[in-house]
């Protein structure tokens, strides 16, 4: 689904939420058994029944009108950040548009925009200099702060999971990493399918990979990051690969081994579809 999303973006040169739509339904029907839950399952065949007449609906309807919470609307958000690489305010717009095909919950929709602004920040930052971990998640606290205020401008105090988990993130990433702290992370933080308690989890992993881990050997800061988030156990293919999108944003590709790209599939087109959207984001 990244890849489809990433390819609607190029061809078309900008956001098609109808072209994304088809070729998420057209990449499931081709190859049905890469995994896919049924909920989004059911989602792409109702898309397909009304012949893409009413994107949002069909997301809408699931679990009984509330939408789905899940981690895969921010799982392939990834090419958004390139995408509107020059404009933060377009990457919200694109985000939310792109994340209700599937995705209708505001939590889902919120864990989408909070992983692609994690990337978005990443892309931005001089991977020569030393990250300065304190003010990558005090950033990305100030913007969940703004987006999860006030969604509906009703004037009414809303609850802000993403800023507390963020909050979090910050309090065990102070508290260093020894002892049995990798169970508080799954505690605190979670490991599950649920956007809340997946997409901060990436990012802290991200960010507590800037020092060597116990137990993981590789002096490689993007593997570090990777492998600590595999470790973690749980939603470990969507948590492994957030994380990952984190980390390559930031470290760029000479940290990504050839050992690992020749594991990856269609990395080479990857890499020319990256450059090809951020050309996008300079030109438009």
């Amino acid at each position: 689904m990244t890849y489809s999303l990433a390819k609607s973006l190029v061809d078309q040169k900008e956001l098609d939420v109808v072209d994304v739509a088809k070729r998420f339904v057209k990449s499931y029907y081709q190859e049905p058994n890469r995994g896919y839950g049924m909920g989004v399952v059911t989602v792409f065949q109702k898309l397909r029944g009304n012949k893409f007449a009413d994107i949002v609906s069909p997301a809408k309807e699931q679990f009984n009108g509330q939408g789905s919470w899940g981690n895969g609307g921010a799982m392939r958000i990834a090419p958004i950040a390139l995408f509107s690489y020059q404009n933060y305010d377009k990457l919200l717009d694109t985000v939310r548009k792109v994340t209700q095909i599937t995705h209708t919950h505001k939590v889902g929709i919120d864990g989408a925009i909070l992983q692609a602004t994690a990337i978005y920040q990443s892309l931005h930052l001089n991977p020569n200099e030393e990250l300065n971990v304190t003010n990558f998640i005090d950033d990305l606290i100030h913007k969940m702060d703004q987006i999860e205020k006030d969604e509906e401008g009703l004037g009414l105090s809303e609850p802000q999971p993403y800023k507390v988990q963020l909050c979090m993130v910050k309090s065990l990433i102070s508290e260093g990493s020894e002892g049995s702290h990798d169970e508080k992370v799954i505690q605190k933080l979670g490991n599950s399918v649920a956007a809340l308690y997946s997409v901060p989890t990436a990012i802290f992993c991200f960010l507590r990979a800037q020092k060597p881990i116990t137990g993981i050997q590789t002096d490689n800061p993007f593997r570090r990051a990777v492998q600590y988030a595999i470790s973690l156990g749980g939603d470990t293919d969507t948590i492994g690969s957030m994380t990952g999108a984190i980390a390559g944003a930031y470290y760029g590709e000479e940290k990504i081994s050839s050992n690992l790209l020749q594991h990856c599939e269609a990395s080479e087109e990857f890499r020319i579809l990256g450059d090809k959207l951020l050309e996008l984001s300079i030109t438009q």
